[in-house]
């Protein structure tokens, strides 16, 4: 079975199985049937892609309530440096975090679950991320933690004066700073 387990539930790597030779490879990066075998049963609505160049940091973001996302995240070209933090209130996990590097060549993805915030960095000169929704993106549900946010600790393997990010990343309030009882996902 191409699944792992993580320490985290629910949070699973995916290594497919890759055919390669002197023209090149093929690989399946989603079947239906392997994953529902795999216990995935997620239905995905959406396909994103960004381009990044070295030292980009896009994240840790997530959706609230009716419109939390799951996630199937892989990287097409370079490498990244990819973050998955536990925000589901009640969950044993709750706020920890485990961090995968994922690239064209190991072909690796990560299942992200809803309730989790998610995040990468690019590590080499330029990285294409796509990633898989099981639900539409709404801005008025979305939310984000700061990268460097001293309660979490995340090792994002980058001298932090190398990370580029956006405007809203750069002021994203701490981990401490949003969670309530109103947060359900």
């Amino acid at each position: 079975m191409p699944f792992f387990d993580t320490p985290i539930r629910d949070l699973k790597v995916f290594e497919p199985r890759v055919f390669g030779d002197d023209r090149g490879y093929f690989f399946e990066s989603y079947n239906a049937h392997l994953f529902k075998d795999g216990g995935i049963e997620t239905v995905f609505v959406q396909d994103n892609q960004s381009y990044s160049q070295y030292g980009v940091l896009r994240g840790l973001h997530y959706q609230r309530g009716e419109h939390a996302q799951a996630k199937l995240v892989r990287v097409s070209e370079g490498e990244v440096l990819d973050v998955a933090v536990d925000i589901r209130e009640g969950s044993p996990t709750f706020g920890q975090w485990y961090s995968i590097r994922l690239s064209a060549e190991n072909k690796k993805q990560l299942f992200v679950p809803r309730g989790f915030a998610h995040g990468f960095v690019v590590l080499t000169e330029v990285a294409t991320f796509m990633y898989k929704c099981d639900n539409l993106y709404n801005k008025a549900s979305e939310g984000s933690i700061r990268f460097n946010d001293p309660t979490l600790a995340i090792d994002w393997e980058i001298d932090a004066s190398k990370v580029q990010l956006s405007e809203k990343d750069a002021v994203a309030p701490l981990f401490g700073e949003h969670f309530s009882s109103e947060v359900a996902f």
